[in-house]
């Protein structure tokens, strides 16, 4: 769980590693999601394995999405800056084998609050 106190401009920083080699394989898409609460789920953005990155164009300004590799785990990290109470959420990563959209493993979410 993570909470922010709107203080001027703020960064939130996560990460996600995914330590399961066959659930880590190259040649998939990874993607940051998230769920205000009483909506539903937004896409922010994700991140295929070459490192080409695609955002949300209503967060692309505030997003960043990188990741790094080891021989050991893959970790995925999201960087959302400027946050305001409107980015209080529970943040997923998620895997996308195609591209499309489709997720086949969900990280198990993280609680961000933001109060001003």
């Amino acid at each position: 769980q993570v909470q922010l106190q709107e203080s001027g401009p703020q960064t939130l920083s996560l990460t996600c590693t995914v330590s399961n080699d066959s659930i880590a394989t190259n040649y998939y898409y990874w993607s940051w999601i998230r769920q205000p609460p009483g909506k539903g789920l937004e896409w922010m953005g994700a991140i295929y394995y070459s490192g080409s990155t695609y955002y949300s164009p209503s967060l692309k300004s505030r997003t960043s999405i990188s990741r790094d590799t080891s021989k050991n785990h893959f970790t995925l990290h999201l960087h959302l800056s400027s946050v305001t109470p409107e980015d209080t959420a529970v943040y997923y990563c998620a895997r996308d084998p195609a591209g499309d959209y489709y997720y086949d493993y969900w990280g198990q979410g993280t609680q961000v609050t933001v109060s001003s």
